[in-house]
């Protein structure tokens, strides 16, 4: 049985609410490969997925007259939803054939595929579960470098794995939304650094009223509707 966890956040640079609900609704699927003897550490696999997202987003067939680009733009124009699902052994290989972007980080690696419609989903993928994706860090993750762009987690919430890689995935698309293309290159040369943490609650605070961009579940899964998940903080963006 598929356990679904769909995450949808507002998409607050394209259209009203109301028109982002009446669109036709696409997903961008995300995998993340893990193994039952090695499985990715947490925080790895977070900060992998957010740069997965903005890998795809910068990719030359997202833009333009690219291949995917109509597929995305159809995505960005509704709300923007993503899913998290897990592949091993001969499902990863599957997923591996079908067109889209892996993105390695230290212990992680995820597949993104560009967005498709909500009840379109390919054959291999569809079939793919969420159960199985509960990870930890083998250590406590040392503290995120200042000059680096940091996703901030609501230490206020539970969240699966999954529903935190889609999370981040938001999250960094909002700070990519929000970004002039000199400082977009600048992020883009670099790979995408950044740092996924756990902000201390004095510190969410104050993230939450800072004006930087701030996601907004839409509550279809494990959260309240309208919960505040994700800060990202873009040194560009302060």
């Amino acid at each position: 049985m598929s356990h679904e966890v769909t995450s949808s956040a507002d998409n607050p640079f394209r259209s009203e609410p109301s028109e982002r609900d009446q669109a036709p609704q696409y997903v961008l699927p995300l995998v993340v490969h893990i193994e039952k003897a090695a499985p990715p550490a947490r925080t790895d696999a977070l900060e992998t997925a957010a740069r997965a997202v903005l890998v795809m987003l910068s990719d030359e067939r997202s833009l333009g007259d690219g291949e995917w680009a109509e597929a995305v733009r159809d995505w960005e124009d509704a709300r923007i939803r993503k899913v998290v699902r897990r592949a091993r052994g001969a499902e990863w290989r599957r997923a591996g054939a079908l067109p889209g972007i892996t993105v390695s980080g230290k212990s992680a690696e995820l597949r993104v595929f560009p967005p498709v419609p909500l009840d379109g989903w390919p054959k291999d993928l569809a079939k793919l579960q969420v159960s199985g994706t509960d990870l930890d860090d083998p250590e406590p993750p040392v503290a995120a470098d200042p000059a680096l762009p940091v996703l901030w987690l609501n230490p206020g919430l539970d969240m699966s794995a999954v529903k935190e890689m889609a999370q981040t995935g938001h999250a960094a698309q909002l700070a990519w939304w929000e970004l002039p293309d000199e400082e977009r290159a600048a992020w883009r040369d670099s790979g995408f650094a950044l740092a996924v943490r756990t902000a201390d609650p004095a510190r969410w605070d104050e993230l939450t009223s800072s004006g930087l961009p701030l996601v907004r579940d839409a509550g279809f899964t494990e959260i309240a509707p309208g919960s505040c998940t994700v800060v990202a903080d873009h040194p560009a963006l302060r």
